[in-house]
């Protein structure tokens, strides 16, 4: 997603794998400056996967972690924007009802949904 709310990368997985694994793809090659993100991308190895592109991490530590990591969290809040996305592609009913039964034509009408996005 770009600074203004925008879809920039989509993938689909199955509903049993974490966010986690498909992370790292999806920041490589961006031109960004700032990765922003909740508490279960809090990895050490995701982490440095963002700093060696040049970037900067702005992620909140989870709870039980035994040296918290400091975040900005006037950055942090501008994470809203990636729940304002969800609910944009979701006024799309094929999209949020998931009418499509296949993997690749659930995610065409994702893509189309996110192309309609940014057309307005």
């Amino acid at each position: 997603m770009d600074s203004l709310g925008n879809p920039v990368k989509i993938t689909l997985t199955e509903g049993q794998v974490h966010d986690i694994k498909e992370a790292p793809p999806l920041i490589e090659g961006l031109q960004s400056t700032t990765v922003i993100a909740d508490k279960g991308y809090d990895s050490d190895k995701f982490v440095e996967t963002i700093e060696s592109q040049g970037c900067t991490a702005t992620i909140p530590p989870r709870a039980n972690r035994k040296n918290p990591r400091e975040y900005d969290k006037d950055v942090y809040s501008h994470r809203y924007l990636v729940e304002i996305l969800f609910q944009k592609i979701k006024r799309y009913r094929r999209v949020a009802t998931r009418y499509e039964k296949l993997a690749a034509t659930f995610l065409g009408m994702v893509q189309l949904a996110c192309a309609l996005i940014w057309l307005r």
